[in-house]
């Protein structure tokens, strides 16, 4: 490349994030139950978003194709996985999208317009964050989980108030404050939209999510979500009203402007719903207790009681090196840095899954525990 060529600074922007540690590159591998196989090495996966771990059997792919729905019409089994989610999340309706990213970037820039304020959490995914900068609403922050905040904030008076925040945060493990959010929302007439997609099939009442968690489903507004988490499938969903869905199918463009899912993916979610569920939360919830168990134990500082457990190092190249450490001893646990995280707030962000065995759990502490030694002490 010519040393004056215009795409020169894209060099310099490389380096850049190398010296500031946080350069990424992809890692090739396969995944097998609680494995993950890389460079012919086979490592405990404990990154892993496939929560429940469900096993099933090969579906016989009919049908490749796909387009948009509002062009091409829908395959019947739309209607039915739409049916189902809508039942789940005890709303009126439900709609489908290629995935969650595009769920909340299609829900929230419909739903929200001019004029409106949007009430998230400084936490929230970044889905959440540039669906909202879609809106020409008014984005204001609030704290954490502060309620305080959050109820000082909610008293401006303007034609519509969202409160939007994530169920189980996906960075820090940590449920989001519902019930005191869907109490101050109805006090101030705001509605209120949850990102689920941590939570979705994992906690509450038949793994129904995070506001069933706390008894509060009938208090949300909006449910957006994912299938490809706890379900284990691919895609994304919003439920809510049928009113609220309508304007999604007739406003969303990440809904009306791309091609819809393959009807094969459709029925695998359909099938995946069906399965042992139930079964396969007991067990993810069995093994999160032991790992957090142990990983107290050790030493470490852990405040997630969810399948979401970070561990916080701090400095984003003591973070790399505690991942490599990991993965050369059998763990596959990456490093999360800035901007995922806000800077010298590097972690390891443990994901627990039903696919691991007690030998599994009780193989990684010996693992972690050497780490902790070396790098924590």
């Amino acid at each position: 490349m010519a040393s004056n060529h215009k795409l020169n600074f894209v060099d310099s922007e490389l380096e850049n994030l190398k010296r500031l540690n946080l350069y990424r590159k992809l890692r090739y591998g396969k995944s097998k139950g609680p494995h993950i196989i890389i460079n012919n090495k086979k490592l405990l996966n404990l990154c892993s978003n496939d929560y429940l771990g469900i096993h099933s059997s090969q579906i016989q792919i009919n049908q490749l194709q796909s387009s948009s729905r509002l062009v091409s019409g829908n395959d019947e089994s739309y209607k039915k996985l739409e049916s189902i989610l809508a039942k789940h999340k005890s709303q009126q309706n439900s709609l489908v999208y290629p995935t969650g990213y595009m769920a909340n970037l299609g829900a929230i820039s419909a739903i929200a317009k001019k004029k409106d304020i949007i009430l998230s959490d400084e936490l929230n995914h970044a889905s959440i964050i540039e669906s909202c900068k879609l809106t020409d609403s008014k984005i204001i922050i609030y704290k954490h989980n502060d309620m305080q905040d959050l109820e000082k904030k909610l008293k401006l008076k303007v034609n519509n108030k969202f409160v939007i925040t994530e169920g189980i945060f996906s960075m820090d493990g940590d449920f989001s404050s519902l019930k005191q959010i869907s109490e101050l929302s109805e006090k101030q007439n705001a509605i209120t939209i949850v990102d689920d997609a941590h939570g979705d099939f994992v906690v509450g009442k038949d793994g129904s999510g995070t506001p069933s968690y706390f008894n509060v489903e009938k208090k949300i507004d909006l449910y957006i979500s994912s299938l490809s988490k706890g379900l284990g499938s691919f895609g994304g969903y919003v439920a809510s009203k049928n009113n609220v869905i309508d304007l999604c199918i007739n406003k969303s463009k990440s809904f009306i402007y791309t091609s819809a899912l393959p009807s094969f993916l459709i029925e695998y979610s359909i099938k995946r719903f069906k399965s042992n569920r139930e079964e396969r939360k007991k067990k993810l919830e069995r093994n999160t207790r032991k790992l957090i168990k142990g990983l107290k134990q050790i030493g470490f500082e852990i405040n997630s009681t969810t399948h979401i457990i970070p561990i916080i190092i701090g400095d984003e190249k003591k973070a790399i090196e505690f991942g490599e450490f990991l993965m050369n001893r059998g763990v596959f646990a990456q490093p999360i840095r800035y901007p995922t995280v806000p800077k010298n707030k590097a972690r390891l962000r443990i994901s627990v899954t039903a696919w691991l065995s007690d030998k599994d759990i009780e193989r990684s502490l010996e693992i972690f525990e050497k780490a902790f030694r070396k790098f924590c002490n």
